[in-house]
């Protein structure tokens, strides 16, 4: 991983280069930003850039060092993962032993926190400690969607890099000239992910975009596609994809209802059938709609019956 890898983070990467170039790289970092935008791929690309072997300010991807981060071996750059959520006192010692042993091999020990809002009190209390007092040859990155959730003294110890998704239409350029998807793959993905590239890329193998179209078929347009009861249940992580996807299917009919013009559809692919529909519903059958698939999610984080759950989903949109 390198920075000229990174896609829409220019100023982020900007401000890392120059600090490399300046010899004034922070101790401790917050990647802040939304899930899916490059944080982590930042967080190692800047791993690579202090300890390359080849290039000044930027991985070569090439070199030993190089290799051995993006494999995940390299003996100075620890990269620590939340376990059910929660990043534990034995994670911060962990990281706490590595980062007080000498360089082994590199320049920089970079010791990266995935989720660093998971943190609890305890080791958010052991890490405030090593940023206190941090070894001279380390850096420490922390990286967060929920900053808001770190110890107010965390945060003021670090420096924070907000990172941003692309624009919509930018995106939609990336997967057109790098990954050479057509038009209508391009822009529901680019539009469906608002512009986070790594949700994006999960997405584009998946056959998630024919997916979606049978999804739409069956609980939006159930009656007119002769659905009859629902089938067999579905997991509870595959029906919050659906309400998901049926979310951005009612908010194209909203956006049409009120002016905006069809470019900015997520599925733009169908927008003659959005247009009829627009003329169909009102706007409070809309927000109707929207109330009733938000507390389908919220269902869906309690133990509520799935198959009950498709049932009763089904049932409200067929009836409109």
């Amino acid at each position: 991983m390198s920075f000229k890898d990174i896609k829409g983070q220019d100023r982020v990467v900007a401000i890392l280069r120059e600090a490399i170039d300046n010899n004034s790289v922070a101790k401790a970092y917050i990647f802040s930003g939304p899930e899916g935008v490059g944080k982590k791929q930042v967080a190692l690309a800047l791993a690579a850039a202090l300890n390359c072997e080849e290039a000044r300010n930027d991985g070569c991807g090439k070199c030993a060092s190089c290799r051995k981060i993006k494999n995940n071996q390299h003996p100075d750059v620890l990269f620590i993962e939340d376990k059910n959520n929660s990043l534990k006192i034995e994670d911060i010692r962990q990281m706490q032993r590595r980062i007080n042993l000498k360089a082994y091999e590199g320049r920089k020990k970079v010791c990266i926190l995935d989720n660093a809002h998971n943190l609890t009190a305890e080791s958010s209390n052991a890490l405030l400690k090593t940023l206190e007092e941090p070894p001279a040859d380390s850096v420490i990155i922390l990286v967060s969607s929920k900053p808001s959730l770190l110890f107010k003294t965390i945060l003021s110890r670090c420096r924070v890099l907000r990172f941003y998704p692309l624009a919509r239409k930018e995106l939609e350029g990336v997967f057109r000239s790098d990954y050479g998807l057509d038009s209508s793959r391009a822009h529901f993905l680019s539009y469906f992910s608002e512009g986070r590239l790594g949700d994006a890329l999960r997405l584009k193998d998946t056959g998630f975009y024919q997916e979606k179209n049978k999804v739409i078929d069956e609980f939006a347009l159930g009656r007119q596609a002769g659905f009859g009861e629902p089938g067999a249940a579905q997991t509870r992580e595959g029906l919050r994809r659906d309400v998901n996807i049926l979310m951005s299917w009612f908010r194209d009919i909203c956006l049409l209802k009120i002016g905006l013009p069809q470019a900015e559809l997520i599925n733009f692919d169908r927008r003659h059938e959005l247009a009829k529909l627009a003329d169909k519903y009102e706007l409070s059958e809309l927000n109707g709609i929207f109330d009733f698939l938000s507390n389908a999610i919220l269902h869906l984080e309690q133990n509520v019956n799935v198959r009950l759950l498709v049932s009763g989903l089904k049932a409200e949109l067929w009836k409109r």
